[in-house]
């Protein structure tokens, strides 16, 4: 069980990793910038970031991932993922909108947009090596 999660938590971290490195490094820098630069730091809060990561993908494998590998089904647990991922990024981007001064409903629409496609992504991901490894001895 340990094992399965764990095997399940890294797969979902490093797609999800990969994605967000193409996403806020490459694609959508310049969105974010346009937008919200007047908000963003220098540089980043790395334990901050850490710590999002961290608690993210344990709830995508714990209420997405771990279910979808059980029932051996890619798909439910990709529109489970994308789900999941609309949920949580609603809760920030919808707070922001309502509390922050300036903050663009584009940004909120192109995060939640976001945020649906990478977790169905990473739920691809870690769900596909799931079903193929988890349940080895």
């Amino acid at each position: 069980m340990i094992r399965d999660f764990a095997i399940h938590f890294v797969a979902a971290l490093l797609a999800f990793l990969v994605c967000e490195i193409a996403w806020l490094g490459f694609v959508a820098r310049d969105f974010y910038y346009s937008e919200i630069g007047f908000l963003l730091s220098d540089s980043p809060n790395w334990y901050a970031a850490a710590a999002f990561y961290v608690v993210f993908i344990t709830g995508l494998t714990v209420f997405v991932v771990t279910p979808a590998v059980r029932r051996g089904s890619r798909w439910s647990g990709v529109a489970w993922g994308a789900f999941f991922g609309v949920v949580t990024y609603a809760t920030y981007d919808l707070t922001n909108l309502a509390t922050v001064e300036g903050w663009p409903l584009s940004v909120t629409l192109v995060d939640i947009a976001w945020g649906a496609t990478i977790s169905a992504i990473a739920t691809l991901v870690s769900v596909s090596v799931g079903i193929r490894w988890a349940a080895k001895p």
